[in-house]
């Protein structure tokens, strides 16, 4: 049974939300923290609604809207969203009052929008759909355990149309704390130069992707999601190239037959390693590109490289900007996507032109 990808939506730190060929204009960042480019929320959300809304909802309900209206959907059978950090805004709101008020006379407001379902409840509401609602909160598998709860969904035949996505926000107080371990530069970098830096630590990056997934072909697509694996905290790189072969031999294709491949490179020396084991092993003379570089590092990431990949194979050509290695061929019908975020949540993604 065939998973169709009938439409995609983006809000991230380019101009994605716009329409138009993919990454014409790549915007060029020279600094260590990326946030996303907005649109004019106001298409979607009723102007009292938004006040009262939180970023990442706000991203949430965008890229939903962009995703069903591209399928020509108006009311999907399920939501299912995936995120790790949540609402992190609103939690710094609670946390901060309940300090500074010392625990007394809490309005509610901000601790009901900071959990982790907040946008996919948003959506629903929104949308007024009574159907399954799931958010994941899978660390670094977030995003796709709920492309696999999709999957599941749909082969069983309980839904027709899901809309399925990914999404987190960064904050003060979050990057404060994760750079505090370690995980970003301590020195700004140019976005289009970090894949090279020779140094430890990436950017830090945001953004929400969502997809309509149906067993039916619509008017508009261009992609199936062929196959769908995650790999936790494998031992050394050679677990991960057998999980690869494994993978491609599952769904009856071998390393050859792939036209692209797309890596989660960060720009961080240790983390970027694996990725050049991998291509040396298995793909050294295919094409290759990256899209961390473009969005920033963040544990649902790979739903920007989903969403690439799918406008990649849709257009049949890969922008200057998301080029990494060699030139992809006129004809692109397979392209796999492999990410890993830090060094333990390993996934791989299998798109088909159709």
């Amino acid at each position: 049974m065939n998973i169709y990808i009938n439409g995609t939506g983006c809000i991230s730190p380019q101009e994605t939300a716009a329409g138009g060929p993919l990454l014409a204009t790549p915007r060029e960042y020279e600094q260590v923290r990326l946030a996303t480019v907005d649109p004019d929320y106001k298409q979607w959300i009723d102007v009292k609604q938004i006040r009262r809304m939180s970023r990442v909802v706000k991203m949430g309900v965008g890229a939903a809207s962009l995703s069903l209206a591209e399928a020509g959907i108006s009311m999907p059978d399920a939501i299912i969203t995936g995120t790790a950090y949540g609402c992190l805004d609103d939690t710094g709101v609670f946390i901060t009052k309940m300090v500074n008020q010392q625990e007394e006379m809490l309005t509610p407001t901000a601790f009901i929008q900071s959990t982790h379902n907040t946008v996919g409840g948003q959506v629903a509401l929104l949308l007024g759909c009574h159907g399954y609602n799931n958010t994941f909160v899978h660390r670094g598998f977030s995003f796709e355990n709920a492309l696999l709860d999709a999957i599941m969904i749909l082969k069983e035949g309980s839904a027709k149309n899901i809309l399925a996505g990914g999404l987190d926000e960064i904050t003060n107080y979050s990057y404060q704390i994760l750079h505090r371990f370690g995980g970003y530069k301590k020195t700004p970098v140019k976005t289009m130069e970090l894949l090279n830096s020779p140094s430890s630590g990436t950017i830090a990056g945001e953004g929400a992707a969502f997809f309509t997934l149906s067993t039916e072909r619509g008017d508009h697509t261009t992609a199936m999601l062929s196959g769908l694996s995650t790999l936790y905290k494998p031992l050394w790189e050679g677990e991960v190239i057998g999980h690869i072969m494994k993978f491609l031999e599952d769904n009856n294709c071998t390393p050859t037959d792939i036209d692209l491949i797309i890596t989660g490179r960060n720009g961080d020396i240790d983390q970027d390693e694996i990725y050049e084991e991998i291509a040396a092993a298995l793909f050294p003379d295919h094409a290759e590109a990256s899209f961390k570089h473009l969005c920033g590092e963040y544990p649902t990431a790979a739903a920007f490289g989903l969403w690439m990949g799918n406008r990649i194979i849709a257009e049949q050509q890969v922008p200057e900007a998301a080029v990494f290695f060699g030139k992809a061929p006129e004809k692109i019908n397979k392209v796999l996507l492999y990410n890993h975020h830090q060094g333990t949540h390993h996934s791989l993604i299998l798109l088909t032109a159709c």
